[in-house]
Order: C-alpha cells, then structure tokens, then sequence
C-alpha cells in the first residue's frame, strides 16, 4: 500500500513538473485560467438575467466535466491517455461556457486551441523499463549475429504519433514484468529513422494508424506482429493495452517457458 501511494504521489508530482516545463500543458493552462479573468470581466458587463443563465450553464459543464473525466480515469491505462482525453472534453466545455457568455470568445479560444495543437505536441512519458533503445542497425545487427536473447519484441514508433503518445507508457511497464535472458524489448524510434519503416513493413502514410506498431522476433525471423501487415487503419482500431499485447504475443506463455526451463 505504501508502495502503491508513493508512486501515486511520484505521477501527481511529475505532472505538476510537466504542467510547468512542458509548453503543451503549460499553453493549455494558461488559456483555461484566463477564462477565469474573462468571467470576472463579463460579470460586470453581462445583463443580471445573462449571469443566472451563465452560472446555471457553468455547473451543467463542471458536473458533465467531472463525470466524463471520472470515466475517462477508469478505462484509461496510461496517465498520457487521460490527459488528452481530459484536455479534449474541457476543450469542449470550455467552448459551450465561452459561447453562452459571447460566441466572438468562444471563436477566439477555438483558434488559441488551434495555435496550441500546431506549436506543440504532448510529451509522452519518459520511462523504459528494462526497453533498449535501438537504431535499424543496431537491431539489424542483434537479430544476424545473434545474442543469448532468442526473442526480441521491438516497438516502431514515432514521437509525434498522438497514438504512439498515448500509449507510450504500456510497452515499457510489460518489458519491466515480461523481461528475461531469452525475452527482450526494443524501441525504434521511426520519427528519426523513416527510412527503416519499409524495411520492416510500417506503414508511415496516412494517419498513422499502423504507429505504433509492435513486431516480435526469433532468432532473426518475424513471428508476428500488431497491427498485422496489410490490416486497414480504421476509426475503430483497438485500443493499445497491456493485456491486449500481453495476449497477442503469448508473453505469459513465454515467461512461464523461461520459468520452467523450456
């Protein structure tokens, strides 16, 4: 339990850090805050009959805010996930609030949104794991020469994928649980090496729906992969957890082979 609580404290505190030093939180909270100067203006302008109406309105969205949230928090694996879908819904509020008040405001703040999302991106989480960072080559060169690891299990991803984003923190939590002598994880970053992404089968066209994409080894051969090659990018694509991973790869099968012996 003190365990749990310690890291639940780390995340809060390392979002505050974020919230600070990261200039996608840091923009998105300064424009929610300025709603705030906005409304004390407006309340001093605004016909008394205006200010029920926007009060009235203010409550329905904080209420409607806090359940999609509290929803949102429960099915999301990843502190990254929750954020942009947090985000996005207070956008959404934040809009009805503004165009209540003067839809002139609520057209301001869609465009500040919009600089936003062009100026910068969400940071995704920093962890590894036990994950190797790994260039085409150097993966190249541990799948031909070979090592004592007989599986590799390598994500090709790109820094400023939203989807690769969103699940950033899943691969490296498995390779901490899933990581032995002969079962290893790997990251390319195909953000900075494009030219890989042929070589393996990634598809970088369109929008990024096969980003990331997970491929496992052995001993040099491809044995599967997620999204498998060819597979259409839909607007219903499944969404990228632990579990689904976990048993798309066999990943308990093969801890429990490395744990017997086989």
């Amino acid at each position: 339990m003190g365990k749990e609580s310690s890291s639940s404290t780390f995340s809060v505190l390392n979002l505050l850090n974020q919230t600070v030093s990261e200039p996608h939180y840091l923009f998105h909270f300064l424009t929610f805050f300025s709603y705030i100067v906005i409304r004390c203006s407006a309340s001093q302008v605004l016909a008394p009959h205006l200010i029920q109406i926007l009060i009235r309105r203010e409550i329905q969205t904080l209420l409607a805010f806090a359940v999609l949230a509290f929803i949102k928090g429960i099915r999301e694996e990843t502190w990254e996930a929750f954020i942009a879908d947090a985000l996005f819904i207070a956008k959404i509020c934040l809009f009805i609030l503004t165009f209540t008040m003067d839809r002139r405001i609520a057209v301001w703040y869609t465009l500040v949104f919009l600089v936003i999302h062009v100026l910068t991106q969400q940071p995704s989480s920093q962890g590894l794991g036990t994950c190797s960072k790994l260039t085409p080559l150097l993966l190249e060169s541990l799948l031909t020469e070979g090592t004592t690891t007989k599986y590799w299990l390598v994500e090709f991803s790109a820094s400023y994928s939203s989807a690769c984003i969103r699940s950033s923190q899943q691969f490296p939590e498995l390779s901490i649980t899933y990581s032995t002598k002969l079962f290893s994880f790997g990251i390319v970053d195909l953000g900075l090496f494009p030219n890989a992404a042929e070589k393996f089968g990634v598809s970088l066209s369109g929008s990024m729906g096969q980003l990331p994409t997970y491929i496992l080894f052995e001993n040099a051969a491809e044995v599967t992969r997620f999204p498998e090659l060819g597979s259409e990018t839909t607007f219903f694509n499944p969404t990228i957890t632990k579990g689904l991973l976990s048993r798309h790869f066999e990943l308990d099968r093969h801890l429990l082979e490395y744990v017997n012996g086989k």
